[in-house]
């Protein structure tokens, strides 16, 4: 059956093309980590391939050539290229924004299309970013494995074992995080009385020189123990994710200035009792150039039915370079 309309097709795409880079700011400035990467520069499209590739340098022990000398002593000139990449599948991501044909009849002033379809992709927008704010925390086993591999496998609860990026955790020491659980390495569950000291023996173990952890993103029951653990004279919420709109507190600790902000909420995105110590240097978002939220392909509509649908798409997936410089407070 002939679409009622076969123009608003076109009306569809031009609107879900026009509202893409909006679309693709909201993503970002409304999840507290992909706001940080933003601002640090690193939402990172990338142009093609089968896998994204992250480069990465490293230190192998039993190929470095780095030594002192004296005078005339033999000078180690044994090749050493520690260099490689951390592999990361494409994922996708997708939304329908549908119309019938009754409903074109219905709303055939050119105006009324437009509000009738500005409704529907507000709808459609927020389905799909809700979605993958989701997924920003997760291990990227769900859904079959087609989940973005967010924060749950950058930052493994259990480092030393596992595989991400394509790299064996239990091979190569430089690609576990730090992990640490205030019951098993503290000797106590996590209370207001002992929060900032499980924090601070996190936050010891990931400076590197000026290399520091830059943001903490905390579960519900963290973020309110560590608000319980502050006088309120020490509750500064001055920071830039605070003036962004972030629920956010101020740490002070083991040589780090940095902002603890509340990652949970309605709809629990973030697993229970965790704390996310992240340098976002080392983090990225690495949306496909051509695939972000954007309409995917042509017209679809059944042959038995009066009405059309168009897809919002993204392509991509987080990745990390230096996850030895990312740590967890757990459980």
């Amino acid at each position: 059956m002939a679409f009622a309309n076969s123009s608003i097709t076109d009306i569809i795409a031009t609107s879900i093309q026009s509202r893409s880079r909006v679309m693709a700011d909201n993503f970002t400035n409304n999840n507290p980590l992909l706001f940080q990467l933003k601002k640090a520069g690193n939402v990172k499209p990338f142009s093609g391939g089968n896998v994204i590739l992250e480069e990465l340098g490293y230190n192998d022990s039993s190929t470095t050539n780095a030594n002192s000398y004296s005078g005339y002593d033999t000078i180690d000139i044994t090749p050493n290229s520690p260099i490689s990449a951390a592999q990361f599948s494409i994922k996708q991501y997708a939304a329908a924004v549908s119309i019938s044909g009754l409903e074109t009849l219905e709303n055939s002033g050119k105006e009324k299309m437009i509000d009738l379809l500005d409704s529907r992709m507000s709808i459609a927008e927020g389905e799909l970013m809700n979605k993958m704010d989701v997924d920003c925390f997760s291990d990227g086993t769900g859904n079959g494995g087609k989940q973005m591999t967010g924060l749950a496998a950058a930052v493994a609860s259990t480092p030393t074992s596992g595989t991400y990026g394509g790299i064996d955790r239990s091979t190569w020491s430089f690609w576990q995080n730090v992990s640490y659980s205030s019951v098993s390495d503290g000797g106590a569950a996590a209370t207001s009385a002992n929060i900032q000291k499980y924090m601070n023996a996190v936050a010891v173990q990931l400076i590197r020189g000026k290399d520091k952890p830059n943001i903490i993103i905390a579960d519900s029951a963290y973020y309110q123990l560590y608000l319980n653990s502050l006088q309120a004279i020490q509750r500064v919420t001055s920071g830039s994710m605070a003036a962004a709109g972030f629920s956010s507190l101020e740490y002070f600790g083991a040589g780090i200035n940095s902002e603890v902000v509340l990652g949970d909420g309605v709809g629990g995105n973030q697993t229970a009792n965790t704390m996310y110590f992240l340098n976002t240097n080392y983090l990225k978002l690495r949306p496909h150039r051509d695939r972000n939220f954007v309409p995917i392909g042509g017209d679809r509509q059944a042959v038995n039915q009066d009405a059309v649908v168009k897809l919002i798409g993204w392509a991509g997936n987080m990745t990390s370079s230096a996850p030895r410089l990312q740590g967890i407070l757990k459980a």
